[in-house]
């Protein structure tokens, strides 16, 4: 960690409170995350729910309106939503940009004909109900990564291990990344870490972890974290733009999401939402700019990885039986 990332302003309004009496304690040093991703920097960024290449095409092109940089550009839908044309297109749109493209994988329960997920306890949730679900989702891994995709979202313990041991066996290529879902992410260290272990190379957590959460999570692992630092509706709305820097201090390796609260849901995409879903596109990137822009006047903006860089650095995993 760098002295400037250690000694700038993290908080709004500070010099304001502290001529008026008001400031806050200072902060602990104790607090701070030792890890950076490989090849420096502490945070990436991430604008998620880019459904197709017409979303695609918006995102960039109001990235490069709002000078805003992205190192990753994840779609929620799934593989299996696209044809094979659509993530070429894609593919090779992110590749001119040097930008990482992350497709979601295969069938997930809140979609099938299982009823749990829809009871008031929301049992099993996005996981991949029986062996055809889980198939689905290998094929999905299969198809996208041989259209060139090198980053896969999964949201099933069973999906990430499968598709750990298949990178190592060389089913898939041994440089793609296992995005964990925030819908199944972990809320605590001692599971954060077995999803590390499980094969997850970036990890999204809940957006209402505390940043002590946060501080707990980085003693145990330095596998990188993915937040919302707006969280859509459906997982809780929450806007956590004022504590971005802080976000940052605690939990790098940290991808900042900038997701969209009030705007309905777009999964699984079709032409039928395309005015929404490019609507909302061009929002998430303003989104981002905004957030880019605090960190920025707290002082706190050194310290991004370098754009192009995708890779995890070394991690632990549990070892793989022959």
């Amino acid at each position: 960690m760098t002295d400037a990332s250690a000694t700038a302003a993290r908080r709004p309004g500070e010099q304001a409170l502290t001529t008026l009496g008001l400031s806050a304690p200072a902060l602990d040093p104790a607090d701070a995350s030792p890890h950076s991703f490989p090849g420096g920097g502490r945070w990436r960024t991430e604008i998620p729910s880019c459904e197709g290449p017409e979303a695609l095409a918006v995102v960039l092109k109001e990235a490069s309106r709002l000078d805003v940089p992205i190192h990753r550009i994840s779609q929620g839908s799934g593989v299996w939503m696209l044809t094979d044309a659509e993530i070429t297109e894609m593919v090779e749109a992110t590749a001119e940009r040097d930008i990482e493209l992350c497709l979601f994988t295969g069938p997930r329960g809140t979609w099938d004909i299982g009823g749990s997920t829809r009871t008031d306890s929301r049992g099993a949730g996005l996981r991949a109900r029986g062996h055809d679900a889980v198939a689905g989702c290998v094929e999905d891994a299969v198809r996208a990564t041989e259209l060139g995709v090198k980053c896969l979202l999964v949201a099933d313990e069973g999906v990430l291990w499968t598709l750990h041991r298949a990178r190592a066996a060389g089913i898939i290529p041994a440089d793609t990344t296992l995005k964990v879902s925030a819908l199944i992410g972990p809320v605590n260290p001692a599971a954060y870490a077995v999803y590390e272990k499980l094969g997850g190379d970036s990890i999204n957590v809940p957006s209402d972890l505390t940043l002590d959460h946060l501080t707990e999570i980085r003693r145990v692992s330095g596998a990188p974290m993915d937040m919302y630092i707006e969280a859509p509706d459906d997982l809780g709305g929450y806007v956590r733009m004022y504590e971005v820097a802080e976000l940052i201090r605690r939990g790098a390796p940290l991808y900042l999401k900038f997701g969209l609260s009030k705007a309905p849901g777009i999964y699984p995409y079709g032409h039928h939402m395309r005015e929404l879903t490019l609507a909302t596109a061009k929002e998430r990137v303003r989104r981002g700019r905004l957030a880019l822009d605090l960190l920025a006047r707290h002082g706190a903006d050194g310290d991004m990885a370098p754009l192009g860089s995708r890779l995890p650095g070394d991690l632990q995993r549990f070892e793989i039986s022959s």
